[in-house]
């Protein structure tokens, strides 16, 4: 098993968002996380990687406890975000944001190098002495994701990766994130659209106010009724 959660609970400002989530994760698989907004799926993911301390439970990273483990650490045991916003340095061009992404793998080998991530997305090819921050917000999602990559992940965390983009842009995101999970990339998919994640996952776990209320294979819970009725917004079609 790559990721094992148990127990789970976080709080901001004295306020609950994580109520005992437990989940798991095996290797080679993608992994939807679908909610309303404010369920605590952004906090799940800061918890797995470092930048929101729990209050209570166990985070175990292919058999290593990695609860409350500083950032940093948690990359370099090759666990990764792409953070909701991309975040990526707009002051510097599109290749030095990749170059970057390699600090966080340490001494860790990877699999993926610059020509991968040219290679996934050709834009970033095309324009990589461009500064990030003329790029269009799907270049710079592409960026992110490009730049989590150079670190060598072993399990990917993407936060809404679809949030802001057009469907194009979102089309070849997707269709990038599933290339990555056919080679054997680990993806725990946090996002909005819950129809989409659905789609395009194996297994999914549905956070209602920090705790978890449905779970089970994607392609089950995108035709269960209480699903349509309170996330998905319409009912299947024959």
């Amino acid at each position: 098993m790559m990721l094992e959660v148990r127990d789970l609970a976080a709080a901001y400002s004295g306020i609950e968002a994580l109520r005992g989530v437990s989940l798991h994760i095996e290797a080679g698989e993608m992994v939807a996380l679908i909610g309303a907004n404010g369920a605590g799926k952004s906090t799940l993911l800061n918890c797995l990687s470092g930048t929101v301390r729990p209050r209570r439970g166990s985070i175990r990273f292919e058999g290593h406890e990695i609860a409350g483990m500083k950032p940093h650490r948690v990359a370099r045991q090759g666990l990764l975000q792409v953070p909701e916003g991309r975040q990526i340095l707009v002051d510097l061009t599109i290749e030095e944001n990749l170059q970057l992404g390699e600090l966080a793998r340490g001494a860790r080998p990877s699999n993926y190098g610059l020509r991968d991530v040219y290679q996934l997305f050709p834009i970033l090819e095309e324009r990589r002495t461009q500064r990030g921050g003329t790029l269009s917000g799907g270049q710079q999602q592409m960026l992110a994701i490009g730049r989590a990559l150079m670190g060598g992940p072993r399990l990917l965390l993407l936060d809404e990766p679809s949030l802001g983009l057009s469907p194009l842009i979102t089309d070849q995101v997707f269709e990038a994130l599933r290339g990555l999970n056919d080679t054997g990339l680990t993806i725990l998919l946090v996002e909005q659209n819950a129809h989409r994640a659905l789609q395009a996952t194996q297994r999914a776990y549905l956070l209602e106010h920090g705790e978890l209320a449905f779970q089970g294979n994607s392609s089950d819970l995108i035709n269960d009724a209480k699903v349509i009725a309170h996330y998905l917004g319409h009912l299947p079609t024959d």
